[in-house]
């Protein structure tokens, strides 16, 4: 069988670099290219997969160029909203058989709380979530943190629960965190994290949390490497690793 041919953007970041190792180790695997802020990308253009973590202000016209010429994407920067990915769902109706995954967190563990979280939500009075990072990282809250908080919301409507409790109305702004979609999410920055996410539900005598760590950036590089191999079997927009798992 032919190897799938990677491209890494963002090759010289904290996560590029680890990428660009984890293609080259991986079996089934090519890196074709490793390219960093400068770098042109028709360099990639012989590529099967382009693998990006680059920077908010750069990912979508990436992702946008690579559909056009046929490339699937694994795309691990943030900084995505509803308009942006309705550019992407556009130009991939043009090319139906590309696609397109975008993962806030590609911890197979991270993944894994995500989806515990979505499930417990239903069962609780009350959810938080708290996520602590490096304090280099530029976005606040993380990704992660906001598709979680996203799916608890999600799943406490389809199971009729009112708003979560807090009978706040006074207080310094931003005590109480930001407000994803009901679900407060609190951000941590901190030197020496890398990247943790903890996951609180409570209601009167109980109290459940989920929490998940990486505490090296190679915590992320299987999910990459299972993104790269299975995203063919994909086409369309994913946004989220666990729809490519069995759960």
């Amino acid at each position: 069988m032919t190897d799938i041919k990677v491209a890494v953007l963002g090759a010289r970041g904290r996560m590029g670099t680890a990428s660009v190792k984890a293609i080259e180790d991986a079996p089934g695997l090519e890196l074709v290219a490793a390219l960093g802020r400068g770098d042109s990308l028709d360099d990639a253009a012989g590529a099967d997969v382009l693998v990006d973590f680059t920077v908010p202000e750069v990912t979508e016209a990436n992702v946008l160029w690579a559909i056009e010429r046929g490339i699937h994407c694994v795309v691990g920067t943030t900084g995505w909203d509803a308009e942006s990915l309705g550019r992407v769902s556009a130009a991939l109706e043009q090319h139906p058989e590309v696609g397109v995954l975008i993962a806030p967190n590609f911890a197979l563990g991270a993944v894994l709380a995500m989806t515990f979280a979505a499930k417990a939500a239903k069962y609780f009075e009350s959810a938080e979530v708290i996520e602590l990072h490096h304090p280099d990282k530029k976005d606040a809250p993380s990704g992660t943190a906001r598709h979680t908080a996203a799916a608890i919301a999600a799943a406490r409507r389809d199971a009729g629960l009112g708003p979560v409790p807090d009978a706040t109305d006074t207080g310094i702004e931003g005590a109480r965190g930001a407000d994803v979609d009901g679900v407060r999410v609190h951000a941590v920055r901190l030197r020496g994290l890398v990247a943790h996410e903890e996951i609180l539900f409570g209601q009167v005598g109980e109290q459940f949390t989920i929490r998940h760590d990486s505490f090296d950036r190679v915590s992320f590089m299987p999910g990459v490497v299972l993104s790269c191999r299975d995203i063919a079997r994909h086409p369309g927009l994913v946004v989220g690793l666990e729809n490519y798992l069995d759960l």
